[in-house]
């Protein structure tokens, strides 16, 4: 067997727990390293894995056992220095979402893996839900027929007081940045090139400088239509989180079951058992891992990691006034 695939990882705040569930027994990858500026959450994390070291700064990573790739975990005002820094020291990285707080930032960053010939992209973990994959393929074999609209909702009641999420300096923006950085991926995914967006912010509920609840609506170049529901405020407590309507049926994407009805039909058929977070981020690691060591095509590329914080900067120019924004990736 091909040796596994040796990741640092950066950043070690909560994600980082996430990871670390996800690297135990990984067949094609081995966490060796991790840095964070509190020290004592770096080797918190370290210490689940025999041999892993901990470091303070990302530049000392350097001293530790050699590796071949990083995962960046840190606040998204970070990730361009990050991952950078590691792309001309010749590292792979797999950035975090959201990929980074604009556009001008994200083309800097692909092209420094272009001049140096590294493998940059964004983990974004629903894409690798076993479940939303299979909801992908009936698509894509004409089971519900043409997508006429996309649903999807993360909405959950959190408070967001003196957090970096809701710092616009440090993220970038609210809850569109946030959690819209998996909406607008996911959107992409099921309807392909997006040609505008609309962002329509609702009433803030808590006292922060950024948005807490949005609704985004979507136009693809296929002409099928997406609604997408973000609050840190409000819980809509659905059973699915993404919905797809086609021509024929529905495919529902849910946390606890996946299923899919046809026009006619007398029932749902049952085709998935819900959102398995660990699961998501394995296949996620593996992906990457097998890409670098076999070239393994990649779930997300660096094209859809630019094109994701494109939707979400035209998200918010369409919240500043511009009503529907068209999408750079469609004009360019």
């Amino acid at each position: 067997m091909s040796p596994k695939i040796r990741f640092a990882l950066v950043g070690a705040g909560g994600i980082a727990g996430s990871y670390a569930q996800a690297f135990t027994d990984h067949p094609d990858a081995e966490l060796v390293s991790v840095a964070d500026v509190r020290l004592a959450a770096a080797e918190a994390v370290a210490a689940r894995f025999p041999g892993c070291r901990a470091f303070e700064h990302y530049q000392m990573l350097a001293e530790g056992p050699d590796f071949d790739a990083v995962i960046v975990c840190t606040p998204p005002n970070t990730h361009e220095t990050i991952a950078c820094h590691f792309l001309l020291e010749g590292k792979d990285v797999l950035c975090e979402k959201p990929f980074t707080v604009s556009t001008a930032s994200a083309r800097r960053m692909v092209f420094t893996a272009g001049q140096t010939g590294r493998v940059l992209t964004m983990a974004s973990k629903f894409r690798y839900v076993a479940d939303v994959i299979r909801a992908k393929e009936l698509i894509t074999e004409g089971l519900i027929g043409d997508v006429v609209l996309f649903e999807n909702a993360f909405t959950s009641r959190v408070d967001m007081r003196g957090r970096w999420n809701s710092n616009p300096a440090v993220s970038g923006g609210g809850v569109l940045i946030d959690n819209g950085a998996h909406s607008l991926d996911l959107t992409r995914y099921f309807l392909g090139p997006l040609v505008e967006v609309n962002a329509i912010e609702g009433r803030r509920i808590q006292p922060l400088e950024v948005e807490d609840t949005v609704q985004v609506f979507v136009r693809s170049s296929a002409a099928a239509v997406g609604t997408i529901d973000l609050s840190w405020s409000v819980n809509k407590e659905l059973d699915s989180y993404i919905n797809v309507h086609g021509e024929k049926g529905t495919i529902r994407v849910g946390w606890r079951e996946s299923k899919y009805k046809l026009a006619g039909a007398g029932g749902w058929t049952v085709f998935g058992a819900g959102y398995d977070k660990v699961q998501a981020f394995r296949s996620n690691i593996g992906n990457f891992a097998r890409h670098l060591r076999a070239g393994e095509p990649l779930v997300i590329s660096s094209r859809d990691a630019l094109a994701n914080v494109e939707a979400i900067d035209a998200g918010y120019r369409s919240l500043r006034g511009q009503s529907w924004a068209p999408l750079e990736e469609v004009l360019a």
